[in-house]
C-alpha cells in the first residue's frame, strides 16, 4: 500500500503513530536462541537486538557460533529453542518473508563457473521472479557497485578471488534486501582485495542497508562498524559499540615502558607492585596488563623514579579491535 493509500485510509496521528512505530521496530530481535547437534550445543541461549540501518560485526573463534546464528537468520537452520526475527517476522513461522529481506553470503559460496558474469545475475534475479526488462537496468548498477562493470562478459571461472566474492555480493543485492548477513566476505582475500570490499560495504551503509559481518575482517573495519557481538562457546560474551567496549577494557590497562638500564631489575620490581597482573618483556621493553585507573598509574611511574629506574617513556598503548577480541575471549568475557 502506497502513502497515498495510507493517509485515504487512516486518520493522520494514527499514521504518523504507526510509520514511527514501524522506523523503531528493529531489524533483528534474537531471544534465547539455542541449537544443538545430538550433544552438542551450537549455541546457548543468545539474546540480540540488532537497530535498522546499523552495521554489526559478529567476533568470535572458529567454532564459537558465528556461522550457526547467520544460519538461523537466513531460515537454513531451525533453532532448537528461542527464536530469531528478522523485520518482525519469526525466521521459522514466516521463512518466505524474512528471505524476501535479507542478502545471504556463506563463508563457502558456489558460483557456477560457465555462466558469464552477467548471467550470474540474471539468473539469480530471474529466480526471485524480476522482470527481465527490470533486471537489464539492474545488473549494471549492481556491477559498477561491486567495480565489477569490465568483467560484465567474462566468465565466472576467469575471476579471481577476490572478484568471485565482489559478485556474490552482488547477487545478494540483486533483489535489494534490507539486510545483509555476510559470514566472513573477506576471508582469503589479498590486502588490496579487502579494501575494495571495505568500500564497497561503507557504500551498502551510505545507502541505509543494515550489514552483519563475521569476524576476520572487523579490525580493518573499526571506523565503520557501529556495533560488535563477542561470541565464544556458544553464548554472547560481550556485546556493544566499539568505543564503549573499549573503554570498559580499559580498567585492564596496556601500559608500555621502555627503560635506560637495569631491565632484570625492573621486571622483578614491577611484578611486585600492586594492579601488575601480567608481565611481558619484549626487545622495546616492558608490557604490562594494568588493573588500576589514572592515579595508581601515575603511581606507579613515580615509584619506578623514586626507585632510581632511569624511564625513558611510560604510556599506555590503546586498545583495537584484535585487543577486545583477545581480552574478552581469553577467560570466558569477564568485562
Amino acid at each position: 500500500m502506497s502513502t497515498i493509500e495510507s493517509l485515504e485510509n487512516k486518520d493522520l496521528p494514527t499514521f504518523i503513530y504507526e510509520l514511527e512505530n514501524e522506523e523503531m521496530k528493529p531489524m533483528i530481535e534474537i531471544r534465547g536462541l539455542a541449537k544443538s547437534f545430538g550433544t552438542f550445543h551450537a549455541l546457548k541461549g543468545i539474546d540480540l537486538t540488532i537497530a535498522k540501518g546499523t552495521v554489526f560485526g559478529f567476533v568470535g573463534p572458529n567454532g564459537a557460533g558465528k556461522s550457526t546464528t547467520m544460519s538461523i537468520l537466513a531460515t537454513l537452520l531451525a533453532p532448537s529453542e528461542g527464536y530469531a526475527k528478522v523485520d518482525g517476522f519469526d525466521v521459522t513461522k514466516h521463512p518466505h518473508e524474512v528471505r524476501k529481506r535479507i542478502g545471504y553470503m556463506p563463508d563457502f559460496f558456489g558460483v557456477y563457473d560457465q555462466f558469464k558474469t552477467v548471467e550470474y545475475l540474471h539468473f539469480y534475479g530471474a529466480s526471485y521472479g524480476i522482470p527481465k526488462a527490470e533486471r537489464e537496468a539492474l545488473i549494471p548498477q549492481l556491477l559498477e557497485l561491486v567495480n565489477l562493470s569490465d568483467k560484465k562478459e567474462a566468465y565466472v571461472d576467469t575471476l579471481s578471488r577476490g572478484m568471485k566474492q565482489r559478485l556474490c555480493l552482488a547477487r545478494c543485492l540483486v533483489h535489494d534486501p534490507d539486510l545483509l548477513i555476510l559470514d566472513e566476505p573477506a576471508s582469503g582475500l589479498d590486502p588490496r582485495a579487502r579494501i575494495e570490499m571495505r568500500e564497497i560495504l561503507k557504500e551498502l551503509k551510505s545507502m541505509g542497508k543494515t550489514i552483519i559481518i563475521s569476524s576476520h575482517i572487523l579490525p580493518e573495519l573499526a571506523e565503520m562498524v557501529d556495533e560488535i557481538g563477542v561470541i565464544e562457546h556458544g553464548s554472547m560474551v560481550a556485546v556493544g559499540n566499539v568505543s564503549d567496549i573499549q573503554m570498559r577494557l580499559r580498567v585492564k590497562r596496556f601500559l608500555h615502558i621502555r627503560l635506560h638500564d637495569r631491565l632484570d631489575e625492573a621486571e622483578q620490581f614491577l611484578r611486585d607492585r600492586p594492579y601488575v597482573n601480567r608481565l611481558l618483556r619484549d626487545e622495546n621493553g616492558l608490557q604490562i596488563h594494568f588493573g588500576g585507573q589514572d592515579e595508581e598509574q601515575s603511581a606507579l611511574l613515580l615509584e619506578l623514579i623514586t626507585a632510581g629506574f632511569r624511564v625513558i617513556s611510560f604510556s599506555e598503548a590503546q586498545t583495537n579491535l584484535e585487543d577486545v577480541f583477545l581480552e574478552i575471549t581469553k577467560g570466558g568475557g569477564d568485562i
